[in-house]
């Protein structure tokens, strides 16, 4: 455990400018997604460029792609969350399970099927794990940008998964932001809940 800590405390000390840069933006994100907040968007579109960057010279190839998604992705989710009048917000929306399960295969399908083309034709590493947690991470941004309540359950799987990842590339200050995520996520939920109970489930 002492020899764990002194890596990720190395590590932590290594951390480049544009990775710390990168990791504020992405907690303000995340911080203004949980209060519903449109200007989380903007704080996504430059993390996610930053990232782009950073996750293609380690090799997460996957990764790097995913954050090319989150920026458009981000652009999209403005549009989205100021969608009608200015008086009127995107509501917090519950799904049923069986819509839960059919999204879920859809996931695990085209995760085997981009891990497979990643091992095939790139060197990327860990490519059937960064190309799950990539392609549930499309599914689940998706899902923030149309206020589905239980996409805060879903971050915390993927970023429980990717913390491990970021680990394993030496990428200690990420892998942190994304324990912290992962509280954040739990917490997300918690306060969306609050706002849905009062909102129909969408079948």
């Amino acid at each position: 455990m002492s020899d764990f800590l002194s890596t990720l405390w190395a590590q932590l000390l290594a951390t480049s400018p544009m990775e710390g840069l990168a990791v504020l933006l992405a907690i303000a994100y995340l911080w203004l997604a949980m209060r519903q907040s449109q200007w989380c968007w903007p704080a996504a579109l430059a993390s996610t460029l930053i990232y782009v960057v950073l996750f293609y010279d380690v090799a997460l190839l996957s990764e790097s792609v995913l954050n090319g998604y989150y920026m458009a992705m981000a652009v999209y989710g403005w549009w989205s969350w100021r969608q009608g009048s200015k008086d009127e917000a995107l509501p917090v929306a519950s799904r049923p399970w069986h819509w839960h399960l059919k999204l879920i295969a859809f996931g695990a399908v085209a995760s085997l099927a981009w891990g497979h083309m990643m091992a095939s034709y790139t060197q990327a590493a860990f490519p059937y794990l960064d190309g799950a947690t990539s392609c549930f991470a499309v599914i689940t941004t998706w899902m923030v940008t149309r206020k589905v309540l239980e996409n805060w359950l879903y971050w915390v799987v993927i970023d429980g998964v990717s913390i491990w990842l970021y680990l394993q590339k030496h990428l200690a200050m990420t892998a942190v932001l994304f324990a912290l995520y992962v509280l954040m996520a739990i917490a997300g939920y918690w306060s969306w809940r609050r706002v849905a109970r009062t909102a129909p489930a969408v079948a």
